[in-house]
């Protein structure tokens, strides 16, 4: 006789264990036999929230950042005062060029048209090049000089410091007691420097720049991409840095520093790749004060061609990190509120991401196996949060910038999951700085091409000098794109279709930065090879 707690056995373990079938008809038609948590879905699920979880703190500061940005935007800087005309102190203005036969005379026409007193204005041609340049730049500035500018060629055929020695140098000799600064890329407007010089009518501002606007950003989906993201930093990052009381850094160009400022700080030096950011923290910690105007411009070219650009992202990223171990125990030692401490901690350590984004970007197919069988509240609990901080706050911050420039923004604001797209793709050519930059690699200064290409059907730049190598990286990237059109074509079958709009993200970044390189490397072989190389600009 059975006891009253005990069932006889019917034969069937779905009737006798009622719980036992349960994990198998939720698997039902799911091709993965990971249909319970066990180490290796614990393992991936930890790994994963753990990268969204450090991207997501990155994406708080972003949104803190846009949400400052319309507080602070309301209150533009003012001069103290204004210089008397006739005691306008002089500047020294410094063009540091490497091989930049397409663009020197054009940037030095716009110098010696700059609306100051030409006997306070001081030009300086700081050229290292190595090739036809050096000719185009004496020229040009024989020419100029016999029109009665202060214009001076000074050429080293020692390249040490790269860009930071040449300026250095340049202040051997330099007149002024301001010093503005220009990348061959540049065309700056005539009212320049009447703009920003009464700043330093105040004797603590050490530095003072213009926001910069695009010659050529309308040119092709790269260009327009890079106004969206140059945007972001120069509308948002930059503004907000510069009057919430932040360390704000000098761009590299389109400034004036006060000569006493660079000195007081340790001068230029040339010990990372961001010699700008690096002296801009320098001169801050020691108490200088530095302006930044938003609504002021100083248009310049930005690279047409994608090996250019990512090699341009790859010294930022890497040289902000540099600058990032060799200042920290200043910054954490320096009598500063510890809300700014932060923000230089978030502002020189924020490209860790893209290691991270690789990481995840990896995950992506293992994580639609873990997690078939999930649910709705597992989704909104979990993901939507995080989700938000590290992907939505993206949109938020370029979105703002688009919002505040442009009066016909619709169009520019439906290019943001394409500029989303191209920081993703971006990430194994970043990554691979960041890590150079955790192992103490050195590297030299990699100049960003410039081929004066400033209409939209300009198709010269592809039979002249100056193109980068595509490298090893596309092959990569491709790769990663092919992952992920295996991991939409089984979200597809699945049915799952909640993380398909991601997964083309992660897609189109990786494919578009694959496949633009190789076809760029190639164009422009062929057409060199069927074209005679253009060897001077009209």
């Amino acid at each position: 006789m059975l006891a009253n707690n005990v069932r006889p056995l019917t034969g069937d373990l779905c009737i006798d264990f009622p719980g036992f079938c349960d994990p198998i008809k939720k698997t039902a038609g799911n091709i993965s036999s990971l249909y319970q948590l066990d180490a290796f879905d614990w393992t991936v699920l930890i790994v994963y929230f753990g990268i969204l979880s450090v991207l997501a703190i990155y994406g708080v500061y972003r949104v803190k950042q846009v949400t400052e940005f319309w507080r602070y935007s309301k209150f533009p800087p003012k001069p103290k005062g204004e210089f008397n005309p006739a005691e306008l102190p002089l500047i020294t203005v410094q063009l540091p060029l490497f091989n930049e036969m397409y663009v020197v005379e054009r940037l030095v026409k716009s110098i010696t048209e700059l609306d100051y007193p030409r006997d306070r204005l001081e030009i300086q041609v700081l050229d290292d090049s190595t090739d036809e340049t050096i000719a185009i730049a004496r020229a040009t500035v024989e020419r100029y000089a016999q029109q009665g500018f202060d214009i001076h060629y000074i050429h080293r055929d020692d390249r040490t410091g790269f860009k930071s020695g040449a300026l250095e140098n340049g202040m051997k000799t330099a007149k002024g007691t301001l010093i503005a600064i220009f990348d061959a890329d540049f065309v700056p407007k005539p009212d320049f420097l009447r703009k920003l010089v009464h700043y330093f009518t105040d004797p603590m501002v050490g530095c003072a720049q213009m926001r910069w606007a695009h010659i050529n950003g309308s040119y092709n989906l790269l260009t327009r991409l890079q106004t969206i993201m140059l945007d972001g930093h120069f509308v948002i990052e930059q503004t907000t840095r510069n009057r919430s009381g932040n360390f704000f850094n000098f761009n590299g160009t389109a400034g004036i520093w006060r000569r006493q400022a660079i000195e007081m700080s340790g001068g230029w030096q040339h010990d990372t790749l961001t010699e700008d950011t690096d002296l801009s923290f320098r001169a801050q910690l020691m108490g200088w004060r530095f302006v930044y105007l938003l609504d002021e411009e100083a248009p310049a070219e930005i690279p047409v061609e994608i090996n250019a650009f990512k090699a341009q992202q790859r010294r930022w990223a890497k040289g902000v990190l540099q600058v990032w171990f060799k200042l920290y125990r200043r910054i954490w030692h320096a009598p500063l509120p510890m809300r700014v401490k932060l923000e230089m901690f978030f502002r020189l350590t924020g490209n860790i991401s893209y290691p991270l984004m690789i990481v995840a970007s990896f995950m992506q197919f293992p994580l639609l196996l873990v997690r078939y069988n999930q649910g709705l509240y597992q989704l909104m609990v979990l993901d939507v949060p995080l989700m938000f901080f590290s992907t939505v706050s993206v949109v938020l911050f370029y979105g703002s910038a688009v919002w505040y420039l442009d009066k016909n923004r619709g169009r520019r604001l439906l290019h943001l999951p394409l500029v989303m797209g191209l920081g993703i793709g971006l990430a194994f050519s970043n990554a691979r700085a960041v890590i150079e930059a955790l192992a103490g690699v050195k590297s030299e200064f990699v100049r960003t091409p410039k081929y004066r290409v400033e209409k939209g059907d300009d198709e010269s730049w592809k039979r002249k000098k100056y193109k980068r190598k595509h490298g090893w990286l596309p092959l990569l990237e491709l790769g990663f794109a092919l992952y992920f059109v295996l991991a939409i074509g089984y979200a597809v079958r699945m049915h799952m279709w909640g993380p398909i709009a991601f997964l083309l993200l992660f897609c189109f970044g990786y494919g578009y930065m694959g496949i633009i390189s190789l076809l760029q490397t190639a164009g422009g072989k062929r057409i060199s090879s069927t074209l005679r190389p253009a060897t001077r600009a009209n």
